[in-house]
């Protein structure tokens, strides 16, 4: 019986990567069908990704530290947060419409196809312009590496890939969990923003410019901290603002998992209460 269910648990894990595969190569081959017009909108997504550094740029012209941070540190940061949320906003950013399928009786049209319904909602309309994002915080993380001052150990070596992995699980969990919210409210692409997008901009600044309220709120409740906060402090070799051990930084993995997990049973439970509009 074990095995069995495990078989099933496996095979529907392959269905699903195999139906996101093929819609999202759709929509890549519909994009690519118009390239000048994808050169543009991925250019327009760059620049207006890079505008936020320009501001960070613009305070520093002003002052030499930011929250204690210097301005390489704060690319560190910036740039970290930006390839984590690029990635997970690249494969999964479409979750956010399912507040429109679910108003307007579309997400019948997904429950009838022999796919898993969040591999449909996840590869649909699949943007391949989001790729300016990722490319602009990839531009920014590189520039910080070369500037700021890093004492290079193999556990640092290793930990940046994880972070920015986990940090791509971590927002991933929070995009699906914000559209298994949208069962309930319908109309709520905002609020699902506003912990996606605004948590991607909070996270670009030093975890020492806000309230300690705040800061534990990121780190226990919404542990959007784990994403660059909390293991870029390990890499750069300063205290967390809690006073979290040094072995905090390498949690992120498990983190990412945990956040996968719940976000996993509220979709679960926010498919089986959906009533079809009736249209």
């Amino acid at each position: 019986m074990a095995e069995a269910g495990g078989a099933r648990a496996g095979g529907g894990v392959r269905d699903g990567v195999r139906a996101y595969v093929l819609i999202a190569g759709m929509w890549i081959r519909s994009t690519m069908t118009y390239r000048a017009s994808f050169a543009m909108t991925t250019f327009g997504n760059f620049t207006a990704t890079f505008l936020d550094f320009v501001a960070i740029m613009l305070m520093f012209s002003r002052v030499d530290a930011l929250g204690g941070y210097s301005l390489p540190e704060v690319a560190f940061l910036y740039g970290l947060s930006g390839v984590s949320f690029g990635l997970a906003d690249l494969v999964i950013g479409s979750m956010e419409r399912l507040g429109r399928r679910v108003r307007d009786g579309t997400l019948d049209t997904l429950l009838v196809r022999p796919a898993p319904v969040l591999a449909q909602v996840a590869a649909d309309r699949f943007a391949l312009r989001r790729l300016g994002r990722l490319t602009q915080g990839s531009l920014v993380l590189g520039w910080s590496l070369a500037h700021v001052d890093i004492d290079w150990t193999a556990a640092k070596v290793l930990l940046m890939p994880v972070m920015l992995l986990s940090g791509c699980g971590i927002f991933c969990a929070v995009f699906v969990a914000g559209a298994a919210f949208q069962f309930a409210a319908q109309d709520a692409s905002e609020v699902q923003n506003a912990f996606t997008y605004g948590g991607t901009t909070l996270l670009q600044y030093p975890p020492t410019l806000f309230a300690k309220e705040l800061v534990r709120g990121v780190t226990f409740v919404l542990p959007l901290a784990f994403v660059n906060w909390l293991p870029a402090a390990y890499v750069l070799g300063r205290p967390y603002p809690l006073g979290l051990p040094g072995w905090g930084a390498f949690t992120s993995p498990l983190v990412a998992v945990v956040c996968g997990v719940l976000a996993g049973l509220a979709w679960r439970a926010g498919l089986r209460s959906y009533r079809s509009t009736g249209s």
